[in-house]
């Protein structure tokens, strides 16, 4: 087997990068209803103003607004009411000084007007309506163009389709649009001790929780999961499914089997089935020493060893897979929230530390509060709101100190 150093975290994300260079963008049209989650292949422009017509934001009267300007609770200014607007309709009617018209909210200005007072703020009188508040131009009122200006750019290419995207790309008529194509992954998931969750362990069984907390991750992303498997460190049949698997995936998980015991076997079984191979075999990184990245050159997929511990697992994951995910499809990085440590926290000889972290609300900003516990305890990390890296050459941070937290 090939002898290989120890990487860091930001090390092991160069040799990443190198060999990926070489998976292509693609990109295919997806319906408005199917594109949240899904970022966008092209910049987008918009093919109509946005709302298209000036319109009341609240319920109230159109007006000129010179027609206010010596109102008050007091004193009012009389209009003569012209007619209602109604909802969904082009209206006919104008004003001229000294006139007013109802409008609901969202219906269409009449022609004449610059302004809407709030029906709260009126009362009818004998002779027309009764104002008691002076407004200045533009006050209730949403321009034609105010939104979006016919042609303008509506979405960048890059950008993550959310609830508020989906919005607005319906705002604009826009039912379908270019995405960028997923990538494949596969997860296995190894151990001789792990049964599927619905069963009832025995002694010495645990529960797999890798390869459902792996997916749910995974789905998070712009990747598609082909499938899960549960197997035995059995060497002839993960060489078979590990084969399998890099003959359908970009991304190969294997979760378990990387560390030095007697079983662990997932570095010898990557140097088995790929060219070239293991290119990092261990990472400067707790939790996550046991790490291991590989490349095969014919199926040009990329190969990760996680370690078996779920928390483990899922951090290398966030920092390595999560982490080239956004790179490839240059997303913007994570927000950060500043925090003030509340406690010493220790650092790891020679190693970076990811530390989870509960955030509390504080006067001037956030304390963050250390959640310590092994890499084997999932709940250390339904606990945390968070994380912050302790960088290798530290020995470790004072209560009271500055960090960033990434959220979850």
């Amino acid at each position: 087997m090939k002898l290989l150093s120890v990487d860091t975290l930001d090390k092991a994300r160069e040799k990443i990068l190198e060999r990926v260079t070489v998976w292509p963008l693609q990109s295919e049209i997806v319906s408005l209803d199917n594109a949240q989650d899904r970022i966008l292949a092209e910049d987008l422009y918009s093919p109509c103003d946005i709302p298209g017509f000036d319109r009341s934001t609240v319920d109230g009267y159109a007006l000129k607004a010179t027609d206010t300007a010596a109102a008050g609770e007091a004193i009012p200014v009389f209009l003569k009411l012209k007619g209602n607007v109604s909802m969904g309709e082009c209206t006919p009617l104008s004003i001229n000084c000294g006139e007013c018209v109802y409008v609901p909210t969202g219906g269409m200005l009449p022609q004449g007007a610059d302004a809407v007072v709030m029906i709260e703020h009126c009362e009818s009188a004998s002779d027309g309506i009764a104002v008691y508040e002076s407004v200045a131009v533009g006050a209730g009122v949403a321009l034609s163009t105010e939104d979006v200006k016919k042609g303008a750019l509506l979405l960048k290419r890059g950008t993550l389709i959310r609830p508020q995207e989906i919005g607005a790309l319906a705002a604009s008529g826009i039912m379908s649009l270019s995405v960028f194509s997923p990538f494949n992954l596969g997860i296995i998931s190894t151990g001789d001790e792990l049964i599927p969750p619905e069963q009832e362990p025995r002694p010495g069984e645990i529960r797999d929780i890798n390869s459902y907390a792996l997916k749910a991750q995974v789905q998070k992303r712009a990747f598609t999961v082909t499938g899960t498997q549960l197997l035995s460190d059995n060497e002839e049949g993960l060489e078979a499914a590990l084969k399998e698997a890099l003959a359908e995936n970009d991304i190969v998980i294997i979760s378990g089997g990387s560390s030095q015991g007697e079983k662990d076997i997932t570095a010898k079984l990557i140097d088995k089935v790929a060219r070239p191979g293991v290119f990092t075999q261990g990472l400067a990184l707790k939790p996550g020493k046991p790490t291991i990245l590989g490349w095969d050159e014919e199926s040009q997929a990329l190969l990760a060893g996680l370690p078996g511990h779920p928390v483990a697992a899922m951090m290398v994951f966030e920092l390595l897979l999560g982490w080239l995910h956004d790179k490839l499809f240059k997303l913007n990085p994570p927000f950060q929230i500043p925090a003030r440590i509340s406690c010493n926290v220790p650092g790891a000889p020679g190693r970076a530390v990811c530390q989870g972290v509960i955030l509390h609300k504080e006067e001037g900003g956030y304390s963050a509060e250390p959640v310590f516990g092994k890499s084997a305890t999932i709940t250390t990390l339904t606990q945390a709101d968070g994380y912050f890296i302790i960088d290798l050459n530290k020995e470790g941070l004072k209560k009271g100190e500055s960090v960033m937290v990434q959220l979850f």
